[in-house]
């Protein structure tokens, strides 16, 4: 009986979940992530470096005790490197049920993107939209709705599920 309420709950969790998504911003360009990934949104914090682990991969926080691998969203994207600021913020979502940080320029807000607003990314190269599932129409702006699961690859995951 209990696993029928727990079941429950969690479905009415996600049903107010559905179609949100937090955004972000790099540089020009906003991004949005499901909001069922993120478990909270922390300041900068000291890194520590993890020798041999891609670029993208600054290393990791300790945060309350748990350690979490973090990455910065910009050289995943293949963008340029930009100093970290006092806007710079780590998103922390839960891949694949490991947690991870995203470094990223600055939060935006949560928003709602109802699904009819949601279009598929172009298909120009399968190398340039990987990481994107979406494109969300909000107004006359347009957020790239990313992909978690593609965040990080298999030999990611699995290097990083070890730490």
């Amino acid at each position: 009986m209990a696993d029928i309420v727990d079941q429950d709950n969690q479905d009415q969790i996600e049903d107010t979940q559905k179609g949100k998504f937090l955004t972000f911003c790099m540089g020009d360009d906003f991004y949005g992530i499901e909001i069922k990934y993120v478990t909270e949104i922390i300041g900068l914090q000291p890194i520590t470096e993890i020798p041999e682990m891609p670029k993208y991969i600054k290393g990791i926080i300790n945060l309350r005790g748990k350690i979490i691998p973090v990455m910065d969203v910009r050289l995943r994207f293949r963008k340029p490197f930009r100093e970290y600021n006092d806007r710079t913020c780590i998103v922390v979502i839960d891949i694949s049920e490991v947690s991870v940080g995203l470094i990223v320029d600055s939060v935006s807000e949560v928003i709602s993107i109802p699904d009819e607003e949601i279009v598929a990314p172009p298909s120009m190269s399968k190398e340039g939209n990987k990481y994107i599932k979406g494109i969300g129409k909000v107004g006359t702006d347009v957020k790239l709705l990313l992909d978690c699961d593609k965040l990080l690859n298999e030999t990611d995951l699995e290097s990083l599920s070890d730490l």
